[in-house]
């Protein structure tokens, strides 16, 4: 019973989005979704930005040309295709989540009505076994030509959730290198880190490893994949992005370390799956007999983290009636 108890399912979705497709896209996801509950899988991850897709032509396109017609257009379709939550744009996910008691991590690039609705966020989305959306971590700090397209987040998200015997939490793709974002969810317990990617080994080969060695946790690194043939004819810049295009915009390297940093799933490069491991709470808990880095081996008299996790707005309205 014990060991029944420690042990989790966990599904890596590597796969691609019908690029700037947000229907198509979840469309997709609800299929890899209902996939991994047909193999009695108990979470189910996908990669960053994954609805309705990354903004590759950012970098392929002078997408830092300002005022520029053609950047203007482009970023009119990301946003069209934006998922809105409060629309239910995810609730095809949910439902499945809650048919088979089972949670899900999917990255979506986020149109956020409580932020006016014409920006964008990258946001990471936990839905829980009952198939409550139970949190939405928005980007802290988009990557270099991400800021071109991409909002700030706040620490709104910044919690996390018990599966089992575990405690999971996740980042989107460069937080995963922040030391402080990091240290926000190991203090509340986190055993089971979720870092979601665009896609690439060059993200995932070094700092899935490292987290897992720094923590004595289970890091699950999910990537999307993005190929020249991903791109829907019609998309705005498709000759742009397709003539000469590489083999891969995003290679994956979807990948799974454990708790002693070993490599449990080696990144997996080039092809679409969904990749499924089993994890074990009891080396959890054998690694922190020697490191426990917000537990007997933090010092929170000397230094600690204060986090900020109200939900940034622009204005606060009081419309309360005045005496």
């Amino acid at each position: 019973m014990v060991q029944s108890r420690d042990k989790l399912s966990v599904a890596l979705a590597q796969i691609a989005p019908v690029w700037l497709d947000r229907e198509k896209t979840i469309a997709k996801v609800t299929d890899f979704v209902a996939d991994a509950a047909a193999k009695g899988v108990d979470l189910v991850t996908f990669g960053e930005a994954l609805v309705p897709g990354y903004p590759f032509w950012v970098e392929l396109t002078d997408g830092a040309r300002f005022n520029s017609p053609a950047q203007k257009r482009m970023y009119a379709h990301y946003l069209d295709q934006g998922v809105v939550i409060e629309r239910g744009d995810l609730d095809a996910i949910c439902k499945i989540c809650a048919q088979h008691s089972m949670s899900a991590y999917i990255g979506i690039m986020e149109r956020a009505p409580d932020r006016g609705g014409h920006s964008l966020y990258c946001s990471l989305v936990f839905i829980d076994k009952n198939g409550q959306i139970a949190s939405v971590h928005r980007k802290l700090q988009p990557t270099y030509d991400e800021r071109l397209v991409w909002a700030q987040g706040d620490g709104n998200g910044l919690r996390t959730h018990k599966l089992g015997e575990f405690t999971v939490g996740g980042l989107n793709c460069y937080e995963n290198w922040l030391p402080l974002a990091r240290a926000a969810l190991y203090a509340q317990g986190e055993d089971l880190r979720v870092a979601v990617w665009p896609g690439g080994t060059h993200n995932t080969k070094d700092i899935t490893r490292f987290i897992a060695l720094e923590s004595r946790s289970y890091v699950v690194s999910v990537s999307g994949l993005m190929r020249p043939s991903d791109i829907p004819a019609g998309t705005p810049f498709y000759d742009e992005l397709t003539n000469n295009a590489p083999e891969h915009f995003a290679n994956g390297g979807s990948a799974v370390a454990g708790p002693d940093g070993n490599w449990i799933l080696e990144p997996q490069m080039g092809n679409e799956g969904l990749f499924v491991v089993e994890i074990d709470h009891a080396r959890v808990r054998e690694e922190r007999q020697n490191l426990d880095i917000v537990g007997h081996y933090s010092r929170p008299d000397v230094t600690q983290l204060h986090v900020n996790r109200q939900r940034q707005t622009t204005a606060i309205f009081d419309d309360s009636e005045q005496n």
